[in-house]
């Protein structure tokens, strides 16, 4: 039986759990980033892409990345070792993340307790205080430190791999760095 996904109350029931502070704008929906840029001219921070991906093995990605990112995605399937990389289809999304077309976000992985989808971090987003991502659906969007958003995956026993975009898209690896001790998964 599939699980129920997480609605936006559950998320932020999770975040206040956790103490994080976060603030929620609601909107018209967007399915696009070029779709949201009024959205973005009226809010602060760091906005947000975010591309789930499937690699030539079948593995599943969720990359979350600045709006203005470039992203060379052969170069980064090289980089972390992962084949050549497609979109996930709309049924691989919901199955998996709990979410449909235009809300995919970070927050999703909330929907992935067996962690089938790997994270993928661009670094950039660490300059931005807030980061801005749709809590689950493309109707709002929901801002946060970005090491409150570290908190809240590491919750959720998660460590995202982290990589540099250079201007041309190439990525480099960022080193891990473990969830810290006080912070329990699950």
């Amino acid at each position: 039986m599939a699980m129920t996904p997480a609605s936006p109350a559950d998320l932020f029931a999770r975040l206040d759990a956790l103490g994080i502070p976060h603030a929620t704008h609601s909107h018209a929906p967007v399915f696009t980033v070029a779709e949201s840029a009024e959205i973005k001219a009226r809010m602060p921070g760091g906005h947000t892409k975010n591309l789930f991906l499937k690699d030539k093995k079948g593995r599943l990605f969720l990359l979350s990345a600045l709006a203005d990112t470039a992203i060379d995605l052969n170069a980064v399937s090289k980089t972390i070792g992962a084949g050549r990389f497609s979109f996930g289809s709309p049924e691989l999304l919901m199955a998996h993340l709990g979410v449909t077309p235009g809300s995919v976000t970070v927050f999703a992985v909330i929907n992935d307790p067996g962690q089938t989808v790997t994270l993928i971090l661009d670094h950039a987003l660490f300059a931005h205080d807030p980061v801005n991502f749709h809590p689950l659906r493309n109707d709002a969007t929901t801002a946060l430190n970005p090491r409150d958003l570290m908190c809240f995956l590491h919750s959720l026993g998660r460590t995202p791999i982290r990589l540099a975009f250079d201007a041309a898209g190439q990525p480099s690896l960022i080193e891990q760095t473990p969830a810290p001790a006080h912070v329990e998964a699950g």
